[in-house]
């Protein structure tokens, strides 16, 4: 591949990997940052993520490509300004949510410059210094609504995910808001809510720290996650994530009638029945 000039807006966790990766894979012919926090801005500098920090026009105009990673609420308003921008260069997102931004950019005369995709990787951390080496590597990217990009966005913008080790996955916007809201959004919104149960009922927090196990742990890892990042994917993908929630409060409702009704025949069942997502996760 052509190495290129790249901008990204937003060199927190995932802006920040794709950088190191971009890098390290021989893609750029330089990689400069759009930062609103000024802090984040010197991170990013001291860390050697990126070459330079600069303003979005200065940054859009001096860069073949550029990469959009941002919380989903601010996306809504800098895609269309970053497309206002472009002529001939390529555009990304890395967002959570799809349906909305494509939306909201959907009439706009360079709407074809631009092409609709969420890595699925995340860690519970933020900020450059949460920036991961190889973050991206044997993880799954989906790409959406492919045909309303040019060709040679979307032929770029596949090979770079391939490149940094990732295997592609096609589908609509809708379906992957979807699909993410079963596979993703809920499991914060679950770590958040046990994070919460345990913080209410259990007051003695010497006792949380030297009992929690490894399967605790890992369960309310995501209760860290930052809530200036997930509210925005919440809001968005509200209609589905509502639609998760009530399934996960159907479930959680039968568990707990088997311990009021003693009916751990039908415990065993469910939990039998969970099993089975080891077929698939192995």
């Amino acid at each position: 591949m052509e190495r290129k000039k790249i901008a990204i807006v937003g060199v927190g966790l995932i802006g920040g990997s794709l950088a190191l990766q971009l890098n390290e894979k021989g893609l750029a012919a330089g990689v400069v940052g759009v930062e609103a926090n000024e802090e984040h801005g010197k991170e990013a500098l001291a860390l050697q993520l990126v070459d330079d920090i600069l303003d979005l026009d200065e940054a859009v105009r001096n860069a073949d490509v550029i990469a959009l990673a941002i919380p989903v609420d601010k996306m809504v308003h800098v895609l269309p300004a970053v497309l206002d921008l472009v002529e001939h260069q390529i555009v990304f997102d890395m967002g959570s949510t799809k349906q909305l931004l494509i939306n909201k950019v959907k009439d706009h005369p360079n709407r074809s410059r631009y092409l609709a995709t969420h890595p699925m990787w995340g860690t519970e951390y933020s900020g450059p210094q949460a920036a991961v080496k190889g973050a991206f590597e044997n993880k799954a990217v989906v790409i959406c609504n492919a045909s309303e990009s040019d060709p040679d966005v979307v032929e770029w913008v596949r090979n770079m995910y391939e490149t940094i080790g990732m295997h592609l996955l096609e589908m609509n916007a809708t379906d992957h808001d979807l699909h993410t809201a079963y596979v993703s959004h809920i499991s914060h919104i679950t770590s958040f809510a046990l994070a919460n149960t345990v913080l209410e009922k259990e007051r003695e927090e010497d006792a949380i720290f030297e009992l929690a196990s490894a399967g605790f742990e890992s369960t309310v890892r995501l209760a860290k996650s930052n809530p200036a990042m997930w509210v925005p994917i919440f809001m968005q993908n509200r209609e589905n994530v509502l639609d998760v929630l009530n399934e996960h409060i159907t479930q959680l409702r039968k568990f707990k009638a088997c311990l009021e009704k003693e009916d751990y025949e039908y415990l065993q069942e469910l939990i039998e029945n969970a099993n089975k997502i080891t077929r698939i996760l192995g």
